[in-house]
């Protein structure tokens, strides 16, 4: 047998001696790291004087600042600094540990890439069936399904207010009749389906349970996500129905039901992107999402719920726009952030409860109705940023959304761009592969120190909801939208085709049109609900909803029997308004 001199094994020394070692060793590898630095520090001084001194009175740069999509100031060159170094695992680490800067997974898209969703819906549940179906052909690896605007705020089709609207900017959904429509033909434990939906997302998710259980899966079996992100909608999007607090409980009784019946689903998306498509910056962007799930994890402790059993369902929606590393920085910052405020603030023991999972989406606002191909490179540029930033899932937009929903053939070359990502640009090859860069990394420190510094001056204003009803969020977000705007109308900022690079254009665009049918035909079809339905038992299932609300009882159970009565969306949010009231905007003006 080999001695283990012999197989080049060394052999232990004594522990004392080890631990001498490695503090000698440690103290000279900071001093020749400070060393080192300095010797660079010196270096590009001297190149700042000489060789960049000289070129620039020759040749002036092109402006005499420039900065990122969201005005934030970028340096000549970055070279690199004792912080990433000397604190790499705090800031850093691995892919799939804490803090999570790098991936909440250990292999990335080298074990699985990331969910290929379509963002789609519009007229009734017949055509948005048959857009969906057309997209899981294309190769589309989950659902994502808009709603119309009286579904989203709590109407029925026919009521006086959705006149105008009915299928318009999403499908329409009144009963679970079209909901077992909407997904004929569709099994709903092959697919993941993320429904954006907040005022009625109660309602909504109960639909989808009971079209499960139609077709013979119990609610477990379904993996999905519902936005239910009610504070930004009073923050930016305007989609609301009752006031902020008893939203909040619908929210906390949908996590408390999910968690004991639905452990699979994601019982929110905490939504950066429409703060974004508002106007805000990218610190904003992360600040502000981050301020509103402090506020729903509050609202779900307070609610008697423990942390680590429904934070791991939490997810999060962000927007990509195309400042593609302003954007990279963007989405580490949030994940190092977002898994400190969780590990700190609210003790979470679990890493999956610090995981910061999110959806990204395209910019839409970026999107421009002139010259509209140029935005399939602008959604391109967007796509690569979410993806080089580790996003779970993406939607890509289409290149005429800036003027009428989406055709069939903008969709498949919008889902393309992802293929093409995925399987011929090699950046899924490797995690994180943007890490180590002097700029992204100095970019993501500040963004994640000026977030930091949102939430605590929200901290200060009373929490989340205070801060919305005093107004200062919308404000903040108004005054960086107006400062973009400003650096576009004065030149400052260039959007190509816009501002510059014009060309006349023709108007030969095909365009789709939701054909002007659709009202009527969603009408009939309710009102053929209604006809045939059993409307004592409705009666009773909302008097049991009513009651529900003026007490304290999770309020999922009453309203998924009231959906599987055929009991409508408007019926259900009526009664809801009629102990909960409605809200108005009182910041306003």
């Amino acid at each position: 047998m080999k001695s283990t001199h012999q197989l080049g094994v060394s052999r232990p020394r004594p522990r004392a001696t080890s631990t001498h070692r490695t503090l000698s060793d440690n103290r000279r590898i900071v001093n020749t790291l400070d060393e080192t630095l300095h010797r660079i520090d010196a270096a590009h001084q001297r190149w700042q004087a000489g060789p960049v001194a000289k070129t620039l009175a020759k040749f002036p740069e092109q402006r005499t600042k420039f900065v990122t999509a969201s005005d934030e100031p970028v340096e000549r060159l970055y070279v690199p600094t004792a912080n990433s170094i000397q604190h790499y695992a705090e800031k850093l680490g691995f892919p799939g540990e804490y803090p999570f800067t790098r991936g909440v997974q250990p292999t990335m898209y080298r074990g699985r890439y990331w969910t290929m969703r379509q963002y789609a819906g519009f007229a009734t549940a017949e055509e948005s069936n048959a857009r969906y179906k057309y997209l899981l052909e294309q190769g589309t690896t989950g659902l994502s399904v808009a709603f119309d605007l009286p579904t989203q705020i709590g109407y029925d089709s026919d009521d006086d207010i959705s006149i105008g609207e009915v299928g318009k900017v999403g499908v329409a959904i009144d009963t679970l009749a079209d909901m077992e429509i909407l997904f004929a033909g569709i099994p709903l434990d092959k697919v993941s389906t993320s429904m954006t939906i907040n005022s009625t997302a109660a309602v909504l998710l109960a639909m989808y349970i009971a079209v499960g259980e139609k077709q013979g899966l119990t609610p477990q079996q379904l993996n999905g996500t519902i936005q239910n992100d009610i504070l930004k909608e009073y923050i930016a999007r305007g989609t609301y129905r009752f006031p902020p607090q008893p939203s909040l409980r619908l929210i906390s009784d949908i996590f408390a039901y999910c968690t004991r019946e639905a452990p699979n689903w994601n019982t929110i998306s905490i939504s950066g992107y429409h703060i974004r498509e508002a106007g805000s910056t990218a610190a904003q962007e992360i600040g502000f999402t981050l301020a509103d799930a402090i506020c729903y994890i509050e609202t779900a402790q307070r609610a008697g719920l423990a942390i680590d059993d429904f934070a791991p369902r939490l997810a999060f929606f962000f927007a990509a726009h195309s400042d593609v590393l302003e954007e990279v920085a963007k989405f580490r910052a949030a994940r190092r952030l977002y898994a400190r405020l969780m590990k700190e603030r609210f003790g979470a023991k679990s890493p999956k409860s610090q995981m910061l999972r999110f959806h990204t989406q395209t910019g839409g606002v970026t999107l421009t109705a002139q010259q509209p191909d140029n935005n399939v490179v602008r959604v391109t540029l967007q796509a690569l940023a979410a993806v080089l930033g580790g996003t779970q899932s993406l939607h890509t937009n289409s290149k005429d959304e800036a003027l009428a929903l989406p055709t069939e053939d903008a969709v498949r070359v919008a889902l393309r761009t992802q293929q093409i990502i995925a399987y011929e640009s090699g950046v899924a090859n490797t995690i994180d592969p943007l890490a180590g860069s002097y700029y992204v990394e100095q970019l993501t420190d500040q963004l994640e120190a000026e977030a930091e510094a949102l939430i605590h001056e929200i901290d200060k204003r009373g929490g989340m909801v205070a801060a919305i009803e005093q107004g200062w969020v919308q404000k903040q977000i108004e005054q960086s939208a107006y400062r973009y705007g400003q650096s576009i109308d004065h030149n400052e900022r260039v959007i190509v085709g816009v501002n510059k690079f014009q060309v006349e254009e023709s108007s030969a665009m095909e365009l789709f049109e939701v054909p002007e049918s659709t009202t009527q035909r969603q009408v009939d079809r309710l009102q053929h609900v209604r006809r045939t339905r059993d409307s004592a038992q409705v009666s009773e299932c909302l008097r049991q909803i009513e009651s529900a609300a003026r007490g304290d009882a999770n309020l999922m159970p009453p309203i998924l029997a009231a959906v599987k009565a055929y009991a409508s969306v408007g019926e259900i949010c009526n009664k809801l308004s009629e102990v909960f009231g409605e809200y108005t905007d009182s910041s306003a003006g």
